[in-house]
């Protein structure tokens, strides 16, 4: 194991993109809290072209809904898909249909403002996932294929073997949809409570 990863989550590299400066510096700090090497910038654009001219300087981005200069799930589309890195939305909204949107269009959490740090702690397990050889990538394309595969069966009868069959989709695995499965249903529980605050 070479020293890099050794100390992991300790160092994790966030590039995280909100045009508020003065919850970007709260953010920031926050991360720092855990040792995570933070990159802010409060422009889409500029996000998008550090994160094309090299992505593997960041681990995992963290992204406001409403950037001025870009729509926030535009590049949650281009960072999910073409540079397959997890994506988290933050927003001070509550909406559920926005949360839902987020999810759909492939992140993989949601938070809401003011972020709290132990919100912050766990962001490791979204890379960790992200990087693991033995499960599925879960493109933004592969995760719509999934949602529309719920949706059309019923959340409440939505079951594994149904959903695949369902998505007809190669070199995915009954095991990788009932995970998926599970993570996705835990959002919904997560969404649901929000709703209701």
């Amino acid at each position: 194991m070479d020293d890099s990863n050794y100390l992991f989550p300790i160092g994790m590299r966030i590039l995280a993109v909100d045009h508020d400066p003065t919850c970007l510096q709260v953010l920031e700090n926050l991360l720092q809290t855990y040792q995570y090497h933070v990159t802010t910038t409060n422009e889409g654009i500029t996000a998008l072209a550090m994160l094309q001219e090299n992505k593997d300087n960041f681990d995992l981005v963290i992204i406001d809904v409403h950037i001025p200069d870009m729509d926030g799930f535009k590049l949650l589309e281009l960072v999910g898909v073409e540079m397959n890195l997890p994506v988290i939305m933050l927003s001070a909204c509550h909406d559920t249909k926005l949360v839902m949107k987020g999810i759909s269009h492939g992140a993989c959490d949601y938070l809401l403002k003011p972020v709290r740090l132990e919100e912050l702690k766990n962001l490791w397990q979204h890379v960790i996932r992200r990087k693991n050889p033995r499960g599925v990538v879960w493109s933004v394309e592969l995760h719509r294929k999934f949602v529309a595969a719920v949706n059309h069966l019923a959340i409440d009868k939505a079951v594994p073997k149904k959903v695949l069959n369902t998505m007809n989709v190669e070199n995915i695995t009954r095991e990788d949809v009932a995970s998926h499965l599970q993570k996705y249903r835990l959002y919904l529980k997560r969404i649901s409570c929000i709703a209701n605050l």
